[in-house]
């Protein structure tokens, strides 16, 4: 049976935002890795990158990136031994998107900076600077991209109800961000747009093939919303009454849908779990220009049509 690691407040509390479905890369495919977002990230470009984990690293090493015009075609990858005790004994810690201060054979504590957060070729223009984290057992291959372990969450996310109305309050060149629904109590326990069942949403939607719902019991069978259920720890997965895809416990396949501002089209919805005061719906648009102030009111809607917009596609 594979290993299943849990990663609880102990480790996400150093981060403001954290998510296990919102990126285009295999490595995240049905949660096996998980992107963390320090310090307030309405900035965006927040440079310290605390270390989620203590222990002995082993390499780091520059890897190549996605050729993209507004970032190096470099990362860089560290690999951490964890410490002997605690529920990450005898793992190994993958962390990209940091350039290292740190070296082989150096002990980190958690918490500890690791160097500086790097925007690479791995990141849309709307992503916000974050560490790139996935555990494997020594045994495996560390330096392939996929292959890591399934990560579980040994902490509850308050789903939090949205009607799909709000008030831009916020700007950037390819998103714009929402005053709802807002964080009930800013810095106390991580937050998320709720599903129609009660889970919280994570994951691009549909800008992304996939994504997840956090929160529920993959084991069991739920109510799709219209009255019936499906078998076998599938469900259709719903937004105030849109469907969005189907569920295969928590990993989720879009449908082919689009999302609309006030019925015109835009690239899509990023969803995913956040502590701060800043916390909103982030409309991803790089080709529709939102004004600071306007309400709006979002859909998700099918459609047969993708050539929308361009989906190039990490958070947000």
């Amino acid at each position: 049976m594979t290993r299943t690691v849990t990663l609880g407040l102990d480790v996400l509390e150093r981060y403001t935002r954290f998510s296990l479905y919102n990126s285009p890369y295999p490595a995240h495919d049905d949660g096996c890795a998980i992107d963390l977002y320090p310090g307030t990230l309405r900035d965006g470009r927040t440079t310290w990158a605390p270390s989620p984990v203590s222990g002995t690293v082993l390499e780091t090493r520059t890897v190549r990136a996605p050729p993209k015009p507004y970032a190096p075609e470099h990362d860089h990858l560290i690999l951490i031994e964890c410490d002997d005790s605690g529920p990450l004994e005898g793992l190994v810690t993958r962390v990209l998107h940091v350039d290292p201060i740190v070296e082989a054979g150096m002990t980190v504590e958690a918490g500890d900076s690791l160097g500086r957060l790097v925007r690479a070729g791995f990141f849309a223009p709307w992503v916000d600077n974050h560490l790139h984290v996935g555990f494997r057992t020594p045994e495996q291959h560390l330096h392939r991209a996929t292959g890591s372990l399934p990560i579980e969450l040994g902490l509850e996310v308050t789903p939090l109800e949205w009607d799909g109305t709000g008030t831009v309050v916020e700007t950037g060149e390819t998103y714009a961000v929402l005053d709802a629904p807002r964080h009930p109590d800013p810095g106390n326990g991580f937050v998320g747009i709720a599903a129609d069942c009660g889970s919280v949403l994570d994951g691009g939607i549909p800008h992304y093939d996939g994504g997840g719902v956090l929160g529920q019991d993959s084991d069991r069978d739920r109510d799709n919303g219209d009255g019936g259920s499906r078998l076998n720890g599938e469900s259709d997965v719903r937004l105030n009454g849109d469907r969005l895809g189907v569920s295969q416990g928590r990993t989720v396949t879009w449908d082919d849908v689009t999302v609309t501002v006030d019925d015109t089209p835009i690239t899509g919805l990023s969803c995913f779990c956040a502590r701060d005061d800043g916390f909103g719906a982030k409309l991803i648009c790089p080709n529709r220009p939102f004004e600071v102030g306007s309400d709006v009111r979002v859909r998700v809607e099918r459609t047969g049509n993708e050539d929308l917009e361009s989906r190039d596609g990490g958070l947000e």
